[in-house]
């Protein structure tokens, strides 16, 4: 069932979740000190040209989790059941990129993935990218001899020591002279100033075909555009799907007309294959003047796989394409 907000939206009665509020007008170049969610923060440091963009915060995991001060200082038992109650119960787009070498990270370099406070995947033409971001009191010369010795694929990775980053294919901090997702015009309206423990990013709308799913055929996109005329809604230039303690917000921009058809979608949305979006989603909340829809989470690993493979009906194109093309 949808439940729609009129005016501002900001009474906590009408909803079932709490939709955080819009963000600043401007994401400023990265700054480890600054006051900014990582969800955010990061988006001035992946090029202007990436397709699609994961931010996984741990820290705020941890804290959520109630081990916010955990780092590879504990014993190893507190850290492994950090880990198996992260994939239980957090949507973790990112499971952690030097998590299977951490024995070879501690032995020969003194950290592991428990030092990264976030975690940064993007997909650009050229290939993927990554960034890391290290607690503030890490040695980052120790990170430099992991790099130079290429293990945990930090291979080619360059080192910001003053940002405690390390990253590959991504926009230095410094150089503020390259477009990037944090300059692009509209992309604050898809932020998020509170803390997240993870958020996703795409550029453009979602193909039909593509959130139905690779087990769909035919019959499935004719049953969904006999319901719901995709061509009625409004064109989609990007879109932000963030999660936090159970409650997950996507966001399309403000003042869309069209927001409360496009959360219609997943209601009448069939489930085709092993996932269908309700078993990951339910409870929408729809506040068409902030461009906002707020979630309650069924499931947290379903969540992640559902947006990490496009299974969003609310941003589906404003056209429908035949299957396979």
């Amino acid at each position: 069932m949808l439940t729609v907000l009129a005016g501002c939206g900001d009474d906590p009665e009408l909803r079932p979740q709490s939709l955080p509020p819009r963000a600043a007008a401007t994401i400023p170049a990265y700054d480890v000190d600054a006051e900014i969610a990582v969800g955010a923060a990061a988006l001035s440091l992946v090029p202007a040209d990436a397709t699609a963009i994961t931010v996984t915060d741990f820290d705020q995991v941890r804290a959520t989790l109630g081990v916010p001060h955990l780092t590879s200082d504990d014993p190893m038992s507190d850290r492994r059941d950090f880990w198996e109650r992260a994939r239980r119960e957090s949507v973790l787009l990112a499971e952690g990129m030097l998590l299977d070498d951490g024995s070879e990270l501690m032995l020969d370099h003194g950290f592991t993935q428990d030092d990264v406070d976030w975690e940064a995947h993007f997909t650009t033409p050229a290939g993927k990218g990554w960034i890391l971001g290290f607690r503030a009191d890490l040695d980052m010369g120790a990170v430099q001899a992991a790099v130079d010795a290429g293990v945990a694929g930090l291979a080619g990775g360059v080192v910001d020591t003053a940002q405690h980053l390390v990253s590959l294919g991504a926009v230095s901090s410094s150089d503020t002279d390259v477009d990037t997702w944090g300059t692009i015009e509209g992309i604050a309206d898809l932020t998020h100033d509170a803390p997240a423990e993870s958020t996703y990013y795409r550029a453009g709308c979602v193909p039909l075909s593509t959130a139905l799913g690779p087990d769909a055929h035919i019959e499935d996109q004719e049953a969904v555009v006999s319901a719901h005329d995709p061509t009625d809604l409004d064109p989609l230039s990007a879109v932000a799907m963030s999660f936090n303690d159970g409650l997950a917000t996507a966001r399309l921009g403000p003042e869309r007309p069209d927001l409360f058809d496009r959360a219609e979608l997943a209601t009448d949305f069939p489930t085709v294959g092993h996932l269908g979006f309700e078993d990951a989603f339910v409870d929408g909340v729809v506040d068409p003047s902030t461009g906002r829809i707020g979630y309650s989470v069924v499931e947290p690993g379903a969540a992640a796989r559902a947006t990490l493979t496009d299974l969003l009906p609310f941003a589906v194109c404003n056209e429908v394409k035949p299957m396979g093309l």
